[in-house]
C-alpha cells in the first residue's frame, strides 16, 4: 500500500503527513506535523519495492540508529523510527533549505568565504560523528543541506560505519560504498577507515565549491574512483588564482592520499579553514561548536544569498561583534614567551644603532606632524584614518523569483549563466499562453551585489514587447513582491533592445520583475509567450 493511500490519517500515532517534498531511488520524504509537539518534521519512507531487500532495510534502520545518537547543530536530528503498513519510516528534523548539490548546479562555483563557512560547519558535524565512533562514508554535496539563515547540516547516515562495531557492516571487499566522485583513496582500496576518510571527501566537496568541478572524473564510476590513486588533484590555485594560498593549502592537505598527511580531526580541519578565511595563523586555544548563525544580512526563505555570511562576522551589534557559525572563540593571553628580548651584538653594531636612532627620530617627527594635523578645534587629538580600498562591485548571487508558483523558481538551472560574463548566454522563462504570465502576473530574477552600491543595471531583452520593473533592497531580499516596496525604476519597450536601469540609492539586492513579454520562436502556438534575458551587468556610479 502506498503512503498516499493513508492520507490524511495519523501515522505512528502522532504524525500527520502534509505533502511529499523529496523522492529518491530508495526512499521518499514527506513533510509532516508532529501533533504531540506541534512542530514540522520530515518523515522518510523506504519505498515498498525496497522493503523486501533485507540489506537495504537494515541500512535504512541503521541510519536511524546512527543519527539518533548524534546531537549536533550541524547534523540533521532523528526523532523517531517505526513501521507503517509494511514500510519503514524515520522521523527527522525538517530542514527548510536546499542541498549543496542544488546550489552548485545553479551557481557552479561559490565564493571562498561561503565555502569556508560550509566546510567549517560540516567539519564540526563530522567531528561529533567521529567522536561517537561513526564514519559517514558518503560526504557529498547532496548530503549537505543549507538553510536560508545560513546553517549547514550533514544528513544521510545510511551507509555510516560504526568504528567500534564488530561484525557485518553490510559490505564486502568487492563493494565500494559511497559516491564514486567523493570516495577517499582508502575506501577505494578497501583499507580500514577512520574519520580522515570523511575529511578527504569533505576536501573534494570544497574543491568543487571553489573550482566548479571535482578533481577526478573518469568515463565510468570505477575510472573515477581509481583516478585518485594514480595522480594528485590539479592545483586549485591554478584553476582559481584569486584564492588565498593558505586556503588552497588547506584544501590540498585534506586531499592527501596518505591519511597521515591530512588533518587528524574535524576540529583541526575547522580551525584551519577559519584561519585561512582570516588570513591569520591559527592560535586558537579553545573552540566553540557551531550553534547557528544570526540571520541578519542573510536572504530570506526561498532564495539563497549565502555569500552574505562573510559580512555577518563584522556587523556590530551593541558594540560587540556578531559570531559566525563555525567560528572559533580565540583566547590569547600574554606569556613570557610572547615577549621578545632585545639583543645586542657588541660595540660593532653602534653605527647601526645610530642609523636606527635617526630613523626613529624622523618617524617621530612625522607622527607629531600628523597628530597636530588631526587635532580638532577643541584641541582633542583625533586618530588618523587609513585610506579605505574599495573593491569593485561584483555579483555574488543570482536566483529566479517566482513566489506565485509551487516551488518558487523558474528555470533555476540556467539563471546562473546571466552573470558568467558572456553576453550571449541567456536565461528563459517557460512558455505561457498569456503575455502577462497568466494568473502568476510576473516572473523575476534576484541579484545580489558584493556590497551596497548605486549605479546602472543592464541586460538584454531578446524578444518584445516587454515591460519591466526593478526593485532594490538592503540587508535581506524579501520573499514576497509586496515586501520590496515600490519599484525604483521601470520601463516599457516595443522593440528588442538592451535595457539600462538607474539604481539611485545603494542596494545589496536587486529584483528584476518581468510583467510583460513577447512571443518566442522557441514556444508553441498554444503557449507562445516567453521571457528571454541575456548578459546582466552592473556599473557603479
Amino acid at each position: 500500500m502506498s503512503v498516499e493511500s493513508t492520507l490524511p490519517e495519523i501515522i505512528g500515532g502522532r504524525y500527520r503527513l502534509e505533502r511529499s517534498i523529496a523522492r529518491g531511488g530508495m526512499a521518499e520524504v514527506w513533510l509532516a506535523t508532529d501533533t504531540f509537539l506541534t512542530r514540522e518534521v520530515a518523515v522518510k519512507f523506504l519505498k515498498p519495492h525496497m522493503a523486501n531487500d533485507p540489506v537495504t532495510a537494515e541500512r535504512f534502520r541503521r541510519e536511524a540508529v546512527a543519527c539518533a545518537g548524534l546531537d549536533h547543530p550541524n547534523i540533521v536530528a532523528v526523532f523517531d523510527c517505526f513501521e507503517h503498513l509494511g514500510q519503514q519510516a524515520v522521523v527527522m528534523q525538517f530542514v527548510d533549505g536546499k542541498s549543496l548539490r542544488d546550489l552548485l548546479d545553479a551557481r557552479k562555483r561559490l565564493g571562498p568565504q561561503l565555502t569556508i563557512h560550509i566546510g567549517a560547519s560540516i567539519a564540526a558535524g563530522l567531528d561529533a560523528a567521529h567522536r561517537a565512533n561513526y564514519v559517514h562514508r558518503d560526504v557529498k554535496p547532496g548530503n549537505i543541506l543549507v538553510t536560508p539563515d545560513g546553517r549547514c547540516l550533514l544528513t544521510d547516515f545510511g551507509i555510516a560505519k560504526a568504528l567500534s562495531a564488530s561484525g557485518d557492516d553490510l559490505t564486502n571487499d568487492n563493494i565500494m560504498m559511497g559516491t564514486a566522485k567523493y570516495l577517499s583513496p582508502e575506501l577505494v582500496r578497501g583499507k580500514p577507515l577512520d574519520g580522515r576518510a570523511d575529511l578527504y571527501s569533505l576536501g573534494l566537496v570544497l574543491y568543487e565549491c571553489l573550482a566548479g568541478r571535482v578533481p577526478f572524473i573518469g568515463e565510468t564510476d570505477a575510472d573515477t574512483a581509481l583516478a585518485r590513486l594514480q595522480r594528485e588533484p590539479t592545483d586549485l590555485g591554478r584553476l582559481r588564482p584569486s584564492l588565498s594560498p593558505q586556503l588552497v593549502k588547506v584544501i590540498h592537505r585534506l586531499l592527501s592520499r596518505n591519511p597521515a598527511d591530512r588533518y587528524a580531526t574535524g576540529t583541526e580541519t575547522r580551525a584551519a579553514l577559519l584561519s585561512a578565511g582570516t588570513g591569520q595563523q591559527d592560535q586558537t586555544t579553545s573552540l566553540t561548536p557551531p550553534s547557528g548563525i544570526n540571520a541578519s544580512g542573510i536572504i530570506a526563505t526561498g532564495i539563497f544569498a549565502l555569500d552574505n555570511i562573510e559580512h555577518v562576522s563584522t556587523t556590530p551589534v551593541g558594540g560587540r561583534r556578531r559570531p559566525i557559525v563555525g567560528e572559533p572563540s580565540i583566547i590569547r593571553t600574554a606569556t613570557p614567551n610572547m615577549v621578545r628580548k632585545r639583543s645586542t651584538r657588541g660595540h660593532g653594531n653602534r653605527r647601526l644603532l645610530v642609523v636606527i636612532g635617526v630613523v626613529v627620530a624622523l618617524c617621530a617627527g612625522v607622527l607629531w606632524q600628523v597628530s597636530s594635523t588631526n587635532r580638532s578645534d577643541n584641541g582633542m587629538s583625533q586618530p588618523s584614518v587609513a585610506p579605505v580600498v574599495v573593491e569593485p562591485v561584483t555579483f555574488t548571487m543570482i536566483s529566479t523569483f517566482d513566489p506565485n508558483s509551487k516551488d518558487g523558481h523558474e528555470n533555476e538551472a540556467e539563471v546562473g549563466a546571466l552573470i558568467d560574463g558572456i553576453p550571449s548566454t541567456k536565461w528563459t522563462t517557460t512558455c505561457y499562453a498569456n503575455k502577462n504570465f497568466g494568473a502568476k502576473d510576473f516572473v523575476g530574477i534576484v541579484i545580489q551585489l558584493s556590497r551596497p552600491a548605486s549605479g546602472t543595471l543592464g541586460f538584454g531583452i531578446v524578444n518584445a514587447p516587454w515591460r519591466i520593473e526593478v526593485y532594490a533592497a538592503q540587508d535581506v531580499a524579501p520573499p514576497q513582491l509586496a515586501q520590496w516596496g515600490e519599484p525604483v525604476t521601470q520601463s516599457l519597450s516595443m522593440v528588442r533592445q538592451r535595457g539600462e536601469f538607474a539604481i539611485t540609492s545603494p542596494a545589496n539586492f536587486l529584483l528584476v520583475v518581468l510583467r510583460e513579454v513577447g512571443k518566442s520562436n522557441g514556444c508553441s502556438a498554444a503557449n507562445p509567450f516567453q521571457g528571454v534575458v541575456s548578459g546582466v551587468t552592473f556599473s557603479e556610479g
